[in-house]
């Protein structure tokens, strides 16, 4: 039975799609938000976009951890070097632990700090500052790993691009997953010798 050569189109889809939210939402945190007092207005508008966004990444990844599960992949990648194919197994599942703990620390920061009521339902103030709460550190610990991992994903990518050459960016891409054999037409059947060798 042949082997797929890509990942199936939700799996393809989820992964460029959790790419750029996921990069937005670092930006917006690491970049935007970190300048904007407690005490601006715009920090309220600020916050409203990164728990939505980061709401709808942790959905998504996991709707990508049910897929993943219940479609076939290609084989296992492999670099030539026992240690970088140990390293890019590692790194493809902390994503996992990474995103959703940098969210399940986001939400229990929102629920402590009464978030949701002041963002979404205007009633009551940001505390003056968010460091106080221990869990502000996690979620800071968890975007920081993320950064390290999406940084070692590029260079990965890189590497089997530019040195390697192997063409193992076209798994996650759109097209056909499984091609015939070598000799097999689509129906299925021998192709009839156009020739007879001797």
């Amino acid at each position: 039975m042949p082997k797929v050569s890509r990942y199936h189109p939700m799996l393809v889809a989820l992964h460029w799609i959790l790419a750029f939210l996921i990069v937005a939402a670092l930006a917006l945190g690491a970049l935007v938000m970190v300048k904007i007092p407690n005490i601006d207005p715009t920090k309220l508008e600020a916050l409203r976009s990164h728990m939505i966004g980061g709401a709808v990444i942790l959905l998504l990844m996991l709707v990508r951890l049910v897929a993943r599960a219940f479609t076939e992949r290609p084989p296992a990648a492999s670099t030539g070097s026992r240690i970088l194919d140990r390293l890019a197994w590692a790194s493809h599942r902390l994503f996992y632990v990474a995103v959703i703990g940098m969210a399940g620390s986001g939400i229990v920061m929102g629920f402590q700090t009464d978030l949701p009521r002041v963002v979404f339902g205007h009633d009551g103030t940001l505390p003056v500052d968010f460091w106080v709460f221990p869990v502000r550190t996690v979620h800071y610990l968890f975007s920081r790993a993320l950064m390290a991992l999406i940084g070692l994903h590029l260079a990965g990518a890189l590497y089997h691009t530019l040195i390697l050459k192997d063409g193992l960016l076209r798994r996650m891409f759109f097209g056909r997953r499984i091609h015939p054999a070598p000799g097999v037409t689509t129906t299925g059947r021998q192709p009839l010798p156009s020739t007879v060798q001797r």
